[in-house]
C-alpha cells in the first residue's frame, strides 16, 4: 500500500516507536519537506538470539531523501538517538540537537568513523529553525537527563506538537519546565499533539527527582561499608545527586564501564556534573588506597548487560573489585522490559556473595522519566489540541492515552491510535488516514545490518533450545556406494560418551537411508536427494526417542568430485 497525501495536507507518521517501547522515530511532511523527530533504538528481547539492537526500516525516508530536511532530536536517550549512526550510513541529514545530546551523538559517530561527514547543530528553546515551507521551534520539558525538549512543527495548515518524553517535575534537579510556554503554544492553536504514552497506566503523577535524591543520601549515611551504585549512564542528573552525596558524606568516588566514564566526561564538560575541587572524583586505579566506608563505585550494567561492570563485579570476574562482606549495591533504575531475568540473576549473584542489595521502587532509589496519568491530562490541556496522537508505548498504552485525551473533550473521532508506517493526513478541518509504508524491526547484530531474517532468528532458537545433529558421511555416487560412515557428532543435543545406544541406533538408520536413497534412484541420484531423505527421515525418528527436534546438518562428501579435484589440480602442475 502507497501514501496518498494532498499538496493541501500536512502528514504525520510514525517510522518507530508504536506498539512497542523503542526505536521513536516520527515525522512531519508537508509537499517537499519531511522533518524527522528523533531516531532511536530499541533493544532486543530475550527471544531475539544473537541481535544487538532493533532498528526501524528506513525504506521510506530514503526514497524521499530529497525531501527530508533535518532530523531534529528532543533529547539524549538510546531510544530516541542509538539509531542515528545507521540512519547517517544511509542519508546525511543535518541533525539538530541539544548541546548534551549533541555531544552524546558525537560520540557515537567518532566510534564508528562518521563524525567527520556529520552536520550537527546546537539547539536551545530560543533556536527557531526556518525552512522555505515549515519551520521549527522548541519549549522545555523536565525528564530524566537534562536539556529535554518538545518540538513545535509550523506547517501551512497548522502547529504539529511532539512532546518527546516528559514529566511535570515541579522539584526537579536540573532547569524546570517551561510551563508558560507550554499554554502560549497552546493559545496559538495546536492542530495535531504526540505526546509520550510511557506511563499511561499510571494513575497518579510520577515522583521527583528531589525525592530520589533525598533517598541516596538516606541510604548511604546509614551504610558502613562501601557503596556500589549502578543506573543508567545517560541519567546525568542522578549522576550528579550521587557525587553530591558522595561530597556532602565524606565519600569518594570511582567510576566504571566505558558508557560510564563517557558520560562523566561529557557532563562535567558541560557543567551538569559538578566537582568544584576535583576531590570526590577519584581515578579508578586509587580505589585500594581508600578505606572502603569512604568509597562509592559508580557503575553501569543495572539492566544486567553481560559485560557491564556490575555483571562481571558479581560473577567474580572484574579485574580491579572483589565484593567484600560489609558491601552495599543500589540498583537506581527498573528493569527495560526484557531485561528482569538478566537483572535478577546479577541481583542474586550479588547476594550470594554477601553483598546488601537494594533495589526496587519501594526504596525512592529511582523514578520514571515519564509522566503518569495526571501528568498527560496536564500537557493536554495546556496543547488543547484538534487532533491527538498518542506515541512512544504499546498499544494499551496508546489506547488509554488516547481515551484520557477524550476526557479533556477532544472528540474520539480525532483520537488515533496508529501502526509504524501509517500516514495521518491533516488540513485545518479535517484529518483521514493516508496509506501506508513499509515500517518492519530492522536487526542489527555483529554480521551487519537487516540481514538478519526470521529464518535466521528461528534457527538460532532451534539451535539455543534443541542443539544441532551432524551427519558426515563418504559417498561414491557413479558405484553407489557408502564408502565410509555415516557419523554422527552432537552440539547441545546428547552427552556422546552416555548415549552410545541411540548413535549406534542412528547410524544404522542412516546407513539405511542412504544406500536406499542410491539404490533407488537409478542413474540420477544427487547429493540433494540424499539430503531430502536424511531431513525426512531422520528428524521423526530422533523425536520419536528424545522428544527434541534438533537442528540436522548433513556433510556428503563425494569421493568422485575429490578424485577430479586432485585430477585437474596435476594436469595444472604438469
Amino acid at each position: 500500500m502507497s501514501v496518498n497525501l494532498k499538496n493541501n495536507e500536512a502528514g504525520v507518521f510514525a517510522v518507530g516507536g508504536l506498539n512497542e517501547i523503542g526505536k521513536n522515530m516520527y515525522g512531519v511532511q508537508f509537499q517537499d519537506e519531511i522533518i524527522i523527530l528523533d531516531s532511536g533504538v530499541m533493544f532486543p528481547e530475550d527471544d531475539l538470539l544473537g541481535i544487538d539492537y532493533v532498528i526501524p526500516d528506513y525504506q521510506y525516508i530514503l526514497q524521499n531523501r530529497h525531501k527530508v530536511k533535518a532530523l531534529i532530536i528532543s533529547h539524549g536517550h538510546e531510544d530516541h538517538i542509538g539509531g542515528i549512526p545507521f540512519l547517517l550510513q544511509q542519508i546525511n541529514v543535518p541533525i539538530y540537537a541539544g548541546k548534551l545530546a549533541s555531544a552524546l551523538i558525537r560520540n557515537k559517530l567518532h566510534e564508528r568513523g562518521l563524525l567527520r561527514d556529520a552536520n550537527i547543530t546546537e539547539i536551545d528553546e530560543n533556536t527557531v529553525i526556518r525552512f522555505r515551507k515549515t519551520s521549527v521551534s522548541f519549549y522545555r520539558t523536565t525528564h530524566s537527563i537534562p536539556e529535554a525538549y518538545g518540538v513545535v512543527v509550523k506547517t501551512p495548515p497548522g502547529n504539529i506538537v511532539f512532546t518527546g518524553d516528559y514529566k511535570f517535575d515541579f522539584t526537579p534537579v536540573g532547569e524546570p519546565a517551561d510551563l508558560h510556554r507550554m499554554a502560549r503554544i497552546g493559545e496559538e492553536g495546536v492542530l495535531a499533539l504526540l505526546s509520550d504514552s510511557t506511563n499511561s497506566e499510571i494513575p497518579t503523577f510520577t515522583k521527583s527527582e528531589q525525592i530520589v535524591g533525598q533517598s541516596i543520601k538516606n541510604i548511604i549515611q546509614r551504610v558502613s561499608g562501601r557503596v556500589i551504585f549502578a543506573t543508567f549512564a545517560s541519567n546525568v542528573s542522578r549522576l550528579q545527586q550521587v557525587i553530591q552525596t558522595a561530597k556532602e558524606t565524606g565519600r569518594k568516588v570511582a567510576v566504571f564501564g566505558r558508557s560510564m566514564e563517557s558520560a562523566i566526561k561529557t557532563g562535567r564538560e558541560l557543567g551538569y556534573i559538578q566537582d568544584e575541587n576535583n576531590d570526590v572524583i577519584i581515578d579508578n586505579r586509587d580505589i585500594n588506597n581508600h578505606p572502603a566506608e569512604q568509597m562509592i563505585i559508580l557503575c553501569t550494567g543495572s539492566q544486567g548487560e553481560p559485560m557491564a561492570a556490575l555483571s562481571r563485579i558479581a560473577a567474580g570476574s572484574h579485574r580491579q573489585i572483589h565484593l567484600q562482606p560489609e558491601d552495599t549495591v543500589i540498583f537506581s533504575s527498573s528493569p527495560i522490559p526484557g531485561n528482569t531475568i538478566s537483572v535478577n540473576r546479577v541481583i542474586n549473584q550479588l547476594s550470594e556473595a554477601g553483598a546488601n542489595v537494594i533495589h526496587g521502587k519501594f526504596n525512592n532509589i529511582h523514578t520514571s522519566g515519564h509522566g503518569g496519568q495526571q501528568e498527560q491530562l496536564l500537557m493536554l490541556r495546556l496543547m488543547k489540541p484538534k487532533y491527538f496522537i498518542p506515541v512512544h508505548g504499546e498499544y494499551r498504552m496508546l489506547s488509554i492515552h488516547a481515551g484520557l485525551a477524550q476526557r479533556t473533550g477532544i472528540a474520539k473521532e480525532n483520537c488515533y491510535v496508529m501502526e509504524n508506517g501509517q500516514m495521518l493526513a491533516l488540513t485545518a478541518d479535517s484529518a483521514r488516514l493516508a496509506g501506508r509504508f513499509p515500517a518492519n524491526d530492522v536487526y542489527v547484530d555483529g554480521s551487519g545490518i537487516g540481514d538478519i531474517g526470521s529464518i535466521v532468528l528461528r534457527d538460532r532458537k532451534s539451535l539455543s533450545e534443541d542443539g544441532l545433529v551432524i551427519v558426515t558421511a563418504t559417498i561414491d555416487y557413479q558405484n553407489k556406494q557408502l564408502v565410509s560412515g555415516p557419523d554422527i557428532m552432537s552440539r547441545g543435543f546428547i552427552y556422546m560418551r552416555e548415549s552410545g545406544d541411540l548413535i549406534h541406533d542412528l547410524q544404522n538408520n542412516l546407513r539405511s537411508i542412504i544406500n536406499r536413497g542410491l539404490n533407488e534412484n537409478g542413474n540420477n541420484v544427487t547429493e540433494r536427494m540424499i539430503r531430502d531423505l536424511i531431513f525426512e527421515q531422520i528428524h521423526p525418528l530422533i523425536y520419536e526417542k528424545t522428544e527434541r527436534s534438533p537442528m540436522i546438518l548433513p556433510v556428503l562428501l563425494d569421493i568422485n568430485k575429490g578424485v577430479r579435484k586432485r585430477t585437474a589440480k596435476v594436469e595444472q602442475e604438469d
